[in-house]
């Protein structure tokens, strides 16, 4: 047993003094005076903050921030999978305990998630979504499965359960780092989409589409799909059509940030630059279109992406307050809104019966959010990681 003592208990729900004792992973009691556990080891935070471990419903773990992304394409699967444990550790030290990874070369994302579960390395849990699926040439075609037409894509959706995935991820618009690709274009159309959903569905599996235009937004939110992720120039018809059938949002205002503030001399490739540009002021309206008709947001960082590190996920809470969530918010959004989203429900609370993911903080985070890019110290699962 881990206890916890003279914690200043912060979630999504409020602040509370309390001792948390945590075994095997879960949080077994939350009281204001846990005086009878015996406890193998003890702590006390001496009114320290206690929140829950971060929720970065958005990565890419083979990729590492890098300037140009583009050098990775030839990695073996083997490279990758390095690769991806060096930042599984990065992340879980900064207080991230969960990711969902949206996109990662043959079965290293789902291999991730068992070597983790299984304790062969440090990080945080993995919600996996295994390859991509998208168009013949479309975004991200050099790691993800390409298919046209229903019949294909539904035997694209059903390789990655095959293989594993906990969620399949697709392409409805071009992206950024394409060479080519029209960031705001329709790529998968949307009967295409819906037989995505529909086969991922009946195998109880939620769904996530990469989207930045409007048009390829609503054909996704129309097809069924579970989560928008980036919905760059999502317009007012978009974020209602969302809102009305309950469509995540994962944002990753990081993901732009990252290439705007460096630019074309960081190494950045200038088309990627010129398209991050181009989105820029179209997310900004993005924003007040979602807020103002209550689309549901989850946090996600598109950790990976150029000067997009994983260590760095919670700089992704700053952001979306400067955009316009009040930090209470932005906290739900990257615990219990993001865990919803992954569909675990004993995720992102700090109550019994909860999975024991818990960052120390120097200030309360629904008071100021960067609190959460100094964690003291990172419990994931119930151990102790950093």
């Amino acid at each position: 047993m881990l206890l916890l003592r003279n914690a200043t208990v912060v979630d999504a729900t409020g602040s509370r003094s309390a001792d948390v004792a945590v075994e095997d992973g879960e949080i077994v009691a939350v009281e204001e005076d846990l005086s009878g556990p015996d406890a193998e080891r003890e702590r006390d935070l001496d009114g320290r903050v206690l929140a829950p471990g971060l929720v970065d419903a958005h990565v890419h773990l083979t990729l590492d921030g890098r300037a140009d992304p583009g050098e990775l394409q030839a990695d073996t699967e083997s490279t990758a999978a390095y690769r991806a444990a060096a930042n599984l550790r990065d992340a879980v030290e900064a207080g991230v305990t969960t990711v969902r990874d949206l996109g990662a070369p043959g079965t290293v994302a789902v291999d991730a998630a068992r070597a983790v579960e299984e304790g062969l390395v440090a990080g945080p849990r993995v919600v996996a979504a295994g390859q991509n699926v998208c168009m013949t040439g479309g975004h991200g075609h050099w790691s993800g499965r390409e298919a046209d037409g229903e019949a294909e894509v539904r035997k694209a959706v059903r390789e990655q359960l095959r293989a594993g995935a906990d969620v399949v991820k697709c392409m409805a618009t071009g992206g950024v780092l394409t060479e080519g690709a029209d960031i705001g274009a329709p790529e998968l159309l949307e009967d295409e989409l819906r037989a995505l959903v529909e086969t991922a569905n009946a195998k109880g599996r939620p769904t996530a589409a990469h989207a930045h235009g409007a048009e390829g937004l609503k054909n996704a939110v129309r097809a069924g799909i579970t989560s928008v992720e980036h919905g760059t120039f999502m317009d007012r018809e978009a974020a209602r059509l969302m809102a009305e059938r309950n469509t995540y949002w994962v944002p990753t205002a990081k993901a732009l940030h990252g290439i705007v503030e460096q630019g074309p001399d960081s190494g950045i490739p200038g088309w990627a630059v010129e398209k991050a540009e181009e989105a820029t002021e179209a997310f900004e309206r993005a924003w007040e279109f979602a807020l103002d008709e209550g689309v549901t947001v989850a946090m996600g960082t598109d950790a990976g992406t150029p000067f997009n590190f994983h260590a760095d996920a919670a700089e992704e809470l700053e952001l979306m307050v400067e955009y316009g969530l009040d930090p209470t918010e932005a906290v739900r959004a990257a615990t219990v809104n993001a865990a919803d989203l992954l569909g675990l429900d004993d995720v992102g609370r700090i109550e019994t019966g909860y999975r024991a993911d818990l960052v120390v903080l120097p200030e309360n985070p629904r008071e100021d959010v960067t609190a959460y890019q100094e964690p003291e110290f990172v419990v994931a699962n119930g151990e102790i990681v950093a």
